[in-house]
């Protein structure tokens, strides 16, 4: 393998590969990367681990084709590290060279034969935007639990129902709901999967918001993976085996009353009053006609109490809840204001994005709170 390839292209490609290289893979080859040249002046980096495969192809001068695997971190920091010229690559032997202007690395290979095959791109099925779905998982991810022990709950359930997406996760505490509209492949497809929140996420991120990503799931006879392809750029994800509860039966299907606070204001306040808090401790929202009240801390600790105007509709009511989980509620949507609607002061609140003071509030995501129980309330 000899080839000549421009640093930036060569740089940003295996950077983005070797980011799913596991911290500490099972197999000691799990730590390359593959590199393979062919005639045609494409050279294909890729990586694997059991819950991952990523795979990206990029352009170069390719004179002799041929393939390498390689410590993959080592070979993205010393890429990153390189002067902003072109990058020499030639295998000799059992060895790759990686020249660049005066710099030099010689790397020892890893055995390609002991290297697992990835699983295949299913067949596509369906697109969406590139920003409206980086936006959408972020705005579910930060409810999945966190618990290992409970595989369905450190997942997000995709349900796909023609040109309907959901993403949905809940960690028990707290539910987050998001719709969007794709374009299918096919407008009678029907999906239901499971796919861990984090590596989700992951994924979303690296792909970028620009363009269209496109998404495949496989059957049951393909492995149960998930594609997801944007730029040239493809990841293929396991999927988590399990039957998600049908979790949008918690949202209460009449409300009693509802407060439309500004989302800034309410989430500048959250910040402060989380300074005070102790872990696990609540924050308390008190709702009466044209103001909330936000109260933290309580006997000899730090206490803060702060004032927001608020539009009230419905009878003045008390709720505690989490405060990190509001302000990563608050903080997964833009709109200017937001409406916390309720029941009484046991049961769930949800949480919806509202552009304006007297105008609606949007479905597309809903954020359920469970509330806290305090001596006070």
């Amino acid at each position: 393998m000899k080839l000549r390839v421009e640093h930036d292209v060569f740089a940003d490609a295996i950077s983005w590969v070797a980011h799913t290289i596991p911290s500490r893979p099972s197999l000691p080859v799990l730590a390359g990367i593959r590199i393979e040249a062919f005639k045609d002046g494409t050279v294909a980096l890729s990586s694997y681990d059991p819950d991952i495969a990523s795979h990206v192809a990029i352009e170069a001068a390719v004179n002799e084709p041929g393939e390498i695997l390689v410590h993959g971190r080592l070979l993205a920091d010393f890429a990153r590290a390189l002067p902003n010229r072109p990058i020499d690559m030639q295998v000799s032997g059992s060895k790759l060279e990686v020249t660049c202007g005066s710099s030099r690395i010689v790397m020892q290979s890893m055995p390609l034969e002991d290297y697992p095959a990835a699983p295949d791109m299913p067949d596509l099925t369906g697109a969406v935007d590139g920003a409206l779905w980086q936006e959408a998982v972020a705005q579910v991810v930060s409810a999945a639990s966190n618990d290992d022990t409970l595989p369905l709950l450190i997942s997000v359930c995709i349900e796909i129902e023609g040109r309907q997406v959901s993403l949905m996760a809940t960690d028990r505490y707290r539910l987050a709901v998001r719709d969007l509209e794709w374009e299918p492949t096919r407008d009678d497809v029907q999906e239901r999967i499971l796919i861990r929140a984090s590596r989700l996420s992951d994924i979303a991120k690296s792909l970028g918001s620009a363009g269209k990503v496109e998404i495949s799931v496989g059957d049951g006879n393909r492995g149960g993976v998930i594609g997801f392809s944007a730029a040239g750029r493809q990841n293929v994800a396991r999927l988590i085996d399990g039957d998600y509860p049908q979790v949008r039966n918690l949202f209460p299907s009449d409300v009693s009353g509802y407060a439309v606070v500004n989302r800034q204001e309410m989430l500048d306040a959250i910040k402060r009053a989380r300074l005070v808090v102790e872990k696990n401790s609540a924050v308390r929202l008190s709702f009466s006609e044209g103001q909330v009240i936000l109260e933290a801390g309580q006997g000899d600790n730090a206490q803060t109490s702060e004032a927001l105007e608020a539009t009230l509709a419905g009878e003045d009511i008390v709720m505690a809840f989490n405060p990190g989980f509001l302000q990563e509620g608050l903080s997964s949507t833009s709109a200017e204001y937001i409406r916390l609607s309720f029941t009484n002061p046991s049961k769930p609140a949800v949480l919806t994005a509202q552009r304006e003071i007297g105008s609606d509030d949007s479905q597309d995501f809903r954020l359920l709170l469970m509330p806290i129980r305090t001596y006070n309330s």
